[in-house]
């Protein structure tokens, strides 16, 4: 490459997630890619390593050998919820890729949610700057500066921590605030986000090895699955859900700019499916009919599964015009079957909407996924029950499990920050240690992981065999398939049901309920429970 360069990458490697790489459903690095395509647009050259299906580390060592790029920006995929998380193991790897760039002799920029959150710690590192919040707008303006385009002091860029001497021994200068013990790291004023999506330009997807992702897809599943996002941010206030890129933001770009981008995917790429990874995808009343009308005009049409909240399900023509633009599933944020718990959370939801809302889409072919989320402070047996009764009762197509995870700069974090110990984040998408004193001990919510999958897939299983038994013309090897799965499961559930009573009452000190008017120190102190309600 030649001198000023610029090399893209991300920390989120499949391989480094044993739950998912089982899964395998790998999708390409949307946020990169945006970030890509955007410095394309200003004039930079670019390459990208993709950490998303590399081995280890050891191939962007190769890929700084290769390229030797002035620049090495690490450009984490805001859109996946993976990085929002911010797992231990794909931390150490974004360490190892700035200490590997700067011996280097790159200059390492670093942007993403984790960064945000603890950008002295990328700067201790070896970063030069961290990129707060959204990125792209920040990344430009500062590659303009490094690049000898703009004279801007880097204390005027908006949306930066900066090393205090990052380039050749020259000091930031502007208006900048300090945020640490020494003056060796200054952050600069916030940015704000980015409002006309449609000028962003489409993801830089030509960057990926396409043919890849095609193959594993295929080899795995049969089809092949390709990802977009037509917003950015999420306006709702449930308690637990950190939003350190947009905030409390939301804007959308337009049904006819994504539709557009639809089909340049289909045409170029050929995906049998997709994926829309909003938060929500189509929250303005009127934008999924719009949409649907305008991939029919484009002939743009492709079957999809999205996110979405039961209570925006229910509004009038919803569910049809997800329908008509090409829906297969939809996620929804289910999270508890007990209305105690989503008030808790502020979740702004009831139960009876999840049920609704799930009726409908059946009703219009669609499948429903529900995600579920245990161990929040003050949930019970009874509570623990009631999700699991919903499950049975609106018999989802497929369900996510997860347990209350505090990130930082939500309520729920500041509730139970003093009683996070050392370990503050998983190390993989399946570790489930509960990071605070909750409810029940992490023995406890692993065996209830187990326990609920089960049930779930009994359920499943036995629900396929009764409608092909109603029509024996269609029966298949698959349904003798899922009969052996059902008795399977029937068999080894009440040795499971055994093991969570046992250790629903290990000894453990939780928390109680929270409540809208506690402060954080009453919401610390931890109560004794042996489990039960």
């Amino acid at each position: 490459m030649s001198t000023g360069s610029i090399l893209l990458g991300q920390s989120y490697y499949l391989r480094f997630d044993p739950k998912l790489w089982q899964a395998m459903e790998p999708f390409p690095p949307l946020g990169t890619l945006y970030a890509a395509s955007v410095l394309r647009q200003h004039g930079y050259d670019v390459a990208l390593f993709d950490a998303m299906l590399a081995e280890s580390e050891s191939e962007w060592d190769a890929a700084l050998d290769r390229h030797q790029p002035a620049f090495a920006v690490l450009f984490e995929d805001n859109f996946n919820y993976l990085s929002k998380m911010c797992l231990s193991r794909m931390r150490e790897a974004a360490f190892h890729m700035i200490r590997s760039a700067r011996q280097r002799g790159a200059t390492v920029l670093v942007c993403g949610s984790d960064a945000t959150d603890h950008a002295e710690g990328y700067i201790a590192e070896g970063a030069q700057f961290v990129i707060h919040g959204e990125g792209e707008a920040t990344l430009v303006q500062l590659m303009d500066r490094l690049q000898g385009r703009s004279e801007t002091p880097y204390g005027d860029i908006p949306g930066l921590t900066v090393s205090g001497q990052p380039i050749s021994g020259q000091p930031i200068s502007g208006q900048a605030s300090t945020d640490s013990a020494t003056d060796s790291v200054s952050r600069t004023a916030p940015r704000p986000v980015m409002r006309e999506l449609d000028t962003i330009p489409f993801p830089a997807r030509d960057l990926i090895d396409m043919e890849a992702y095609r193959r594993l897809w295929r080899q795995r599943h049969g089809h092949f699955s390709l990802n977009m996002v037509t917003t950015r941010g999420c306006p709702f206030h449930c308690n637990w859900c950190a939003k350190p890129i947009w905030g409390q933001t939301y804007n959308m770009r337009s049904p006819a700019n994504v539709a557009a981008e639809m089909a340049e995917v289909k045409a170029t790429y050929r995906p049998d499916q997709l994926w829309f990874c909003d938060d929500i995808l189509g929250l303005k009343k009127g934008w999924l009919a719009e949409f649907a009308d305008e991939i029919a005009a484009r002939d743009a049409g492709l079957p999809f599964k999205c996110l979405s909240r039961a209570d925006l399900l229910l509004r009038d023509g919803e569910v049809e015009a997800l329908r008509r633009a090409g829906c297969r599933v939809v996620w929804i944020g289910a999270e508890s079957g007990s209305q105690k718990i989503l008030d808790a959370m502020d979740k702004g939801t009831q139960v009876e909407q999840i049920v609704d809302a799930t009726q409908r889409l059946r009703a219009a072919g669609v499948a429903v996924g529900f995600f579920l989320q245990f161990g929040y402070p003050g949930e019970s047996r009874e509570d623990i029950d009631l999700t699991r009764q919903m499950v049975r009762d609106c018999r989802p197509d497929e369900i996510g499990i997860s347990v209350s995870y505090p990130l930082p700069g939500t309520r729920f974090h500041d509730l139970v920050s003093t009683q996070l110990g050392e370990k503050r984040n998983w190390v993989d998408s399946g570790d489930l240690e509960m990071m605070y004193r909750g409810p029940f001990p992490t023995r406890f919510y692993r065996q209830l992981w187990r326990v609920v999958n089960k049930e779930f897939r009994a359920q499943r299983a036995a629900d396929a065999v009764k409608a092909a038994a109603r029509r024996p013309s269609s029966l298949r090897p698959a349904h003798l398939r899922r009969a052996a799965a059902w008795g399977f499961h029937r068999l080894t559930l009440p040795f499971e049901h055994l093991v969570l009573e046992r250790r629903s009452r290990e000894p453990h000190l939780g928390l109680p309920a929270l409540d809208s008017g506690m402060s954080p120190g009453e919401a610390s102190q931890p109560t004794p429970q042996a489990g039960g309600s």
